[in-house]
């Protein structure tokens, strides 16, 4: 369903995504994918005995793919996702349910378009933040154009973005 710019405001929370639980099958594809032979994502031994692990740990790009996904996902396929900022804070296990999360912080139009600042997150089963950030999405208004393919002249007139929280 397409979120337009019309129809949100500052404050507003983006309904949460579960992921999960994470099996270790999903990370080695991404491990394979991404040529990330780290053997804490495959390995249980290693990770537990040479790294002191409590076991598997899920991928950062892994996490950021899946958080970039949310947020595309939610500015649906009349909305582009223009910059994002984001950190790694604590680390994932294989089996957790993760958690993605956002809030829109600013609103503001631009031309014929809406920009949208969001702070967004993961947290892991705990409820512990592990990856914080800031995206700027571009949404399209309920009666206006469609945005423009390639997005590049909408995206040049983004505001700037503040750090992740």
């Amino acid at each position: 369903m397409q979120v337009f710019f019309d129809d949100i405001a500052p404050g507003q929370r983006l309904p949460d995504a579960s992921i999960g639980p994470i099996s270790p099958a999903h990370i080695v594809r991404w491990s394979a994918a991404m040529e990330n032979w780290h053997r804490i994502h495959y390995d249980e031994r290693f990770a537990r005995d040479h790294d002191g692990l409590d076991g598997l740990l899920v991928n950062g790009s892994w996490k950021q793919h899946i958080l970039i996904r949310y947020l595309a996902d939610w500015a649906g396929e009349q909305g582009w996702l223009g910059r994002l900022s984001m950190q790694f804070r604590a680390m994932s296990a294989v089996w957790e349910t993760l958690v993605c999360h956002g809030e829109i912080i600013s609103c503001a139009r631009i031309g014929e378009w809406g920009s949208v600042l969001i702070r967004f997150g993961m947290t892991n089963a705990d409820g512990t933040e592990t990856a914080p950030g800031t995206a700027m999405a571009v949404l399209p208004l309920r009666d206006g154009p469609a945005l423009p393919y390639p997005p590049d002249a909408v995206m040049q007139d983004l505001p700037d973005m503040e750090a992740p929280a």
